[in-house]
């Protein structure tokens, strides 16, 4: 029960991993506060559990996730777990990336964190505990080709985690990036019918060719990611700070 009782943050807690980590900390007993910009999205999660507490707010807008954060936690207590799990993922050659297309995946994917964390960490005494965890991906250690800013957001929520790791080390709060491959959500699913129509293949064909991404050639169930993350919340894992976890079926 070391989850029970405490306040867990998760942005993007509408659908895929981020609804997997809500939905596995509340089992255990926290209170989860879940943020999106789809109110209806995040009404459905939250209706699956009395402690899952639907939030709007857009990681894009400054005002609105320092004024959401401090109103959970005026609620909820402390934000003990936050995870940043929100993101777009959009991608195409670089030669016709627009510097609009790189500054709206810069704001989401590396402004959104940074604000989220620095909201977050606002809310706890110097006393409490802290789990703080990003969602990067297998493109936070490796270069993806015609995904060049998406590329560029997810290593740097890394060089975020590290550095703040040193930054808070003698505080009783660490800082972790999940670095997932590819994984059977919307995001990826969306991707499907531009594959069939390109390359002429059926749906399972169009899979297969995302899944080969992953070393084992299968794409991953979202609760591969949420055991993680659950380890990354627990007390056991509070000594593992600054680090990378790979899920994707071996090494990349």
């Amino acid at each position: 029960m070391e989850h029970a009782g405490k306040h867990a943050l998760i942005t993007g807690g509408g659908t895929g991993i981020g609804e997997g980590i809500a939905l596995a900390l509340a089992h255990a007993g926290a209170e989860v506060t879940i943020t999106g910009r789809r109110a209806d999205q995040l009404a459905r999660v939250a209706a699956s559990s009395p402690r899952l507490h639907a939030l709007v707010m857009d990681v894009d807008d400054e005002a609105s996730v320092r004024d959401g954060i401090a109103a959970a936690a005026a609620v909820r207590g402390p934000i003990q777990i936050c995870v940043a799990n929100a993101g777009i993922a959009e991608g195409g050659p670089f030669e016709k990336t627009s510097l609009a297309d790189w500054r709206r995946t810069m704001t989401t994917n590396l402004d959104g964190v940074f604000l989220t964390f620095q909201a977050a960490l606002a809310t706890l005494a110097p006393e409490d505990t802290g789990r703080m965890i990003v969602i990067s991906s297998i493109a936070g250690v490796r270069g993806l080709k015609n995904a060049i800013p998406y590329t560029v957001t997810k290593h740097g929520v890394i060089g975020l985690i590290r550095g703040l790791s040193e930054e808070f080390m003698r505080r009783p709060i660490t800082f972790n990036a999940l670095c997932p491959g590819y994984v059977d959500t919307a995001i990826v699913r969306n991707q499907l019918p531009g594959l069939i129509t390109r390359f002429g293949v059926d749906e399972q064909g169009a899979i297969d060719m995302v899944a080969k991404g992953n070393r084992h050639r299968r794409l991953l169930a979202v609760d591969e990611t949420t055991g993680a993350a659950m380890w990354l919340c627990s007390d056991a894992a509070r000594s593992v700070n600054g680090q990378t976890i790979q899920i994707s079926g071996g090494q990349v």
